[in-house]
């Protein structure tokens, strides 16, 4: 679920990957050089700081679309929002990586946390001097994503100055623990400050949350790069477009030749036409349709974030036992049964359980996705593969988002969640006649293809 959804894949943190071209991996704390994970200072001051970040944006996540009812009680604004977080993320990803290689990244971080605390901030005065102002939001979401996707891709890249090579996974681990735990108290919090003062002061808090961030980054030494690799071409004639190749068409190349990620990339494109718009469609249903208040909502957000700690927790071994192309393609139909049911349920309790399993589902598709890629990938390839796989499947998602809305304002929501969830049904069948449905990728007959695939990368 992306855009200003429980939680987002194309957002989220691929710990392997930092920015475009770059690994976490290549880059190697000397021996030594940090201190074990539990009496690493810097490593715990940027954690707790990003906790607390973490929780507020979880805050916003909610209070954004209850803004946009409530200035406008319109699902088609709503699913608007959505299309110009996912285009304008979409946009950004294509150099984000590129800035984020070429300056401070701490620097880079503080300046995001502070400017997207004024944009924030702003908003509970603008409604307090002026009443609802609905272009406000248009573009307080294109420019928080903006800057979102900026930190979000220097904060990948700085995790490895900040611990030793052993202890990457602990960090990460530590991390994604956070982003779950925020999933389940941001929205819960989010509906008790909505009701008690209103959504706009929601996104208040959040903006003071990004202080408190950018206060904790400049309390944390990060270890310079070691020296070493390509160093970036100077500008010169044709720079744009060889950055464009490097950023971009390479990874787009592999992912095309190579026998998984081919069919992977394609379904998941469409998938992620359906669920970008899934959470416009709950938090419509349960608002309008069922006419329940902001708390409530959170709730329902917040028991969703059970889903998403339990693929956290259960991924691992799931994806050992059942190999990746059974497991994703369980994951999908989990989330098709999960979007209908959604749509058709007037009962709130079985509305969070299937929201509960909607997140299971996409947190366990996109935790296999993200191991495959990693597993068949040549490291001076990743970064640019995970660019272009984010870019692709994702630009189907604002559309996705828009179609969804409009048709919810005609036909109901009930009918068109039970079209999206036939829908991921279809890419499941269309994905069992593709080299996916085996289960491992050294299974007979696709390790040939997949070999022929990375030696056409080591080629690149």
């Amino acid at each position: 679920m992306t855009g200003h959804g429980p939680v987002s894949y194309r957002a989220g943190v691929d710990v392997r990957t930092g920015g475009r071209g770059r690994s976490i991996a290549s880059n190697p704390a000397p021996r030594g050089e940090r201190s074990p994970l539990r009496r690493n200072k810097d490593f715990n001051v940027f954690w707790l700081g990003q906790a607390l970040s973490v929780l507020g944006g979880s805050v916003s996540l909610l209070a954004l679309p209850l803004l946009v009812l409530e200035a406008t009680g319109s699902v088609v604004q709503l699913g608007l929002i959505t299309v110009v977080s996912g285009a304008t993320a979409i946009g950004t990803g294509l150099f984000a990586g590129y800035v984020a290689d070429r300056v401070d990244r701490r620097r880079l971080m503080i300046v995001c946390d502070l400017a997207r605390a004024v944009l924030l901030g702003a908003v509970p005065v603008v409604w307090w001097a002026g009443g609802p102002r609905i272009w406000l939001l248009y573009v307080l979401t294109a420019l928080a994503t903006v800057l979102k996707t900026l930190f979000d891709v220097a904060y990948v890249t700085a995790v490895p100055t900040l611990v030793r090579t052993g202890d990457l996974t602990a960090a990460n681990g530590r991390l994604m623990g956070t982003f779950a735990l925020g999933t389940l108290l941001g929205p819960v919090a989010a509906g008790f400050i909505t009701t008690a003062v209103g959504p706009d002061w929601a996104l208040g808090v959040d903006g003071a949350t990004f202080l408190v961030s950018a206060a904790s980054l400049g309390w944390v030494r990060f270890r310079r790069p070691a020296e070493g690799g390509a160093a970036p071409a100077r500008p010169g004639a044709g720079a744009g477009a060889r950055v464009l190749r490097d950023v971009f068409v390479v990874g787009f190349r592999f992912l095309w030749t190579h026998a998984l990620l081919r069919p992977l990339t394609v379904l998941l494109t469409l998938l992620t036409f359906v669920t970008m718009g899934a959470v416009d469609l709950l938090i419509y249903h349960v608002r309008s349709d069922l006419d329940r208040d902001a708390a409530t909502l959170g709730y329902v957000i917040a028991l969703s974030g059970i889903g998403v700690v339990a693929a956290a927790l259960g991924a691992g071994r799931l994806r050992r036992t059942l190999g990746f192309g059974p497991c994703w393609l369980a994951s999908v139909t989990l989330i098709g049964v999960a979007v209908a049911g959604i749509g058709v349920s007037g009962s709130v309790p079985v509305i969070a359980v299937f929201a509960a399993v909607f997140m299971f589902g996409t947190t366990l598709a996109g935790v296999s996705s993200m191991t495959l890629r990693q597993e068949v990938t040549p490291d001076h390839l990743l970064g640019r593969v995970t660019s272009a796989f984010w870019t692709v499947h994702n630009a189907s998602g604002p559309v996705g988002a828009a179609v969804l809305t409009v048709l919810a304002a005609r036909h109901g929501v009930p009918a068109v969640s039970v079209a999206g969830g036939a829908f991921c049904l279809l890419i499941v069948g269309a994905g069992l006649l593709t080299p996916l449905r085996a289960a491992r990728k050294d299974a007979p007959g696709v390790d040939r293809r997949v070999k022929a695939g990375e030696e056409a990368a080591r080629r690149q």
